[in-house]
């Protein structure tokens, strides 16, 4: 696996860590003094959603963080549990809803796993070009509003013109832009549209240089520098016990990628790798993010180079809904339609569990079917939730300032934290 390359160690990182140890042991000490408890957020530009930190503050020295989450709760795992398993398409779009094509894919995949369901050959290439422009959108609104957390506003400016393509093509695709609903339960609910495939190898034809401009507005510049580099160190160790994964986990140096290490989608076909950090602070996940894009681009080329023909659907006609027209035309396929429509897919009866790699880390689905077009239970692994479970450590010792580096960088999404 590539380590990223870190091309610039800011010339006081022994004094800043050492600074960062003195606060750290301080807080273990008994402190003369009072302390002071500030809430931030749950509205707040920093906390990139409705997250609240209850902060305990020594100065300008955090001795104690507690996040609480759960302003966004909207209960999706019970939800889906009162709905048919293709109802609940439109819900995962609002999980990370800056990965909605991503979201809808790792779910249908998890009821298809139940189904014993294989999508064609076609049908997958279509989920990986999904789910890599999906991470490019994700990690380019994460670089942008990262760098314009800590100062960098022209970086944003960059980051959302080319997620702007993206939503363009989403809508091409799609018919929308940002809730796309475009999976189904054993396929797509249409195939690629005239001249999609050119836009896509268009957009990637535009979108490398604004990768490498965004590399040199960003990695050699000082002030970035010395807001990220040794802030918010996550050890391996910490990273492995806290459950983190996606770019969090594999910054700490954790070679770790559900698409390299269970491969899905035909992901075992293409070449990419996955690139890793050496020290886990901020500075590191920002690479790990950007060289991600890069390998995206690369796994991209390589699916519109070989897109195969054939249909994108499962051949079970029975789990689907017949199309329009034979329903106008046929008593059986009306009848077929209204089966489908009322009662749901007719999954057999057992659990699963399925998890894709996201953008921002596992994105697993846990389903109990007592057989029937309904799930008894689903349970959702949101990575953003396993990755926010580490500020309580990670914030202590750092300063006031620190905190929206460190929450930049984290890159979470409360919709998915919270469900």
């Amino acid at each position: 696996m590539p380590t990223v390359t870190r091309e610039y160690e800011a010339p006081d990182t022994a004094a800043k860590a050492a600074r960062q140890l003195e606060a750290v042991e301080e807080t273990t000490t008994d402190i003369v003094g009072e302390k002071l408890v500030l809430n931030m957020g749950p509205s707040h530009p920093a906390t990139h959603g409705v997250l609240r930190l209850v902060l305990e503050l020594d100065g300008e020295i955090i001795t104690k963080a507690d996040p609480d989450v759960g302003f966004l709760h909207r209960g999706d795992e019970k939800i889906a549990e009162n709905m048919h398993y293709n109802q609940f398409v439109p819900y995962t779009d609002r999980l990370d809803y800056l990965a909605p094509l991503a979201n809808n894919v790792a779910y249908a995949l998890a009821v298809e796993k139940l189904m014993g369901w294989e999508v064609p050959e076609r049908g997958r290439a279509i989920r990986v070009i999904c789910c890599e422009l999906a991470r490019i959108s994700a990690h380019m609104l994460g670089v942008g509003v990262f760098a314009m957390d800590v100062g960098a506003m022209t970086v944003f400016l960059y980051t959302f013109t080319e997620r702007e393509k993206i939503y363009n093509l989403c809508e091409q695709l799609t018919g929308a832009r940002f809730t796309t609903s475009y999976t189904r339960v054993g396929g797509q609910i249409r195939d690629l549209p005239n001249g999609f495939v050119e836009a896509v190898k268009t957009f990637l034809s535009e979108l490398e240089p604004v990768i490498d401009e965004i590399d040199k507005l960003l990695s050699r510049n000082r002030i970035f520098i010395d807001r990220t580099q040794d802030i918010g160190v996550i050890s391996r160790a910490d990273a492995i016990g806290y459950g983190l994964t996606g770019p969090n986990l594999r910054a700490s140096g954790v070679e770790h990628d559900l698409r390299k290490a269970q491969p899905y989608l035909d992901y075992q076909k293409y070449e990419f790798d996955i690139p890793i950090g050496t020290k886990g602070d901020c500075y590191d996940r920002y690479l790990v993010r950007m060289e991600e894009m890069r390998q995206s681009v690369r796994i991209l080329k390589q699916v519109l180079a070989s897109l195969p023909g054939g249909p994108i659907n499962v051949a079970d006609a029975k789990g689907l809904l017949p199309k329009k027209e034979k329903v106008l035309m046929k008593m059986e396929e009306l009848i077929h339609h209204f089966i489908i429509a009322t009662q749901g897919i007719d999954a057999p009866a057992g659990e699963v569990y399925f998890a894709a790699e996201n953008p921002k880390g596992e994105l697993g689905f846990y389903i109990n079917s007592t057989g029937g077009g309904v799930p008894h239970r689903l349970k959702i692994r949101s990575p953003s939730f396993l990755n926010l479970s580490i500020v309580p450590k990670l914030l202590v010792g750092s300063m006031l300032s620190d905190i929206p580096a460190v929450l930049g960088s984290l890159d979470f999404v409360m919709g998915e934290c919270d469900r």
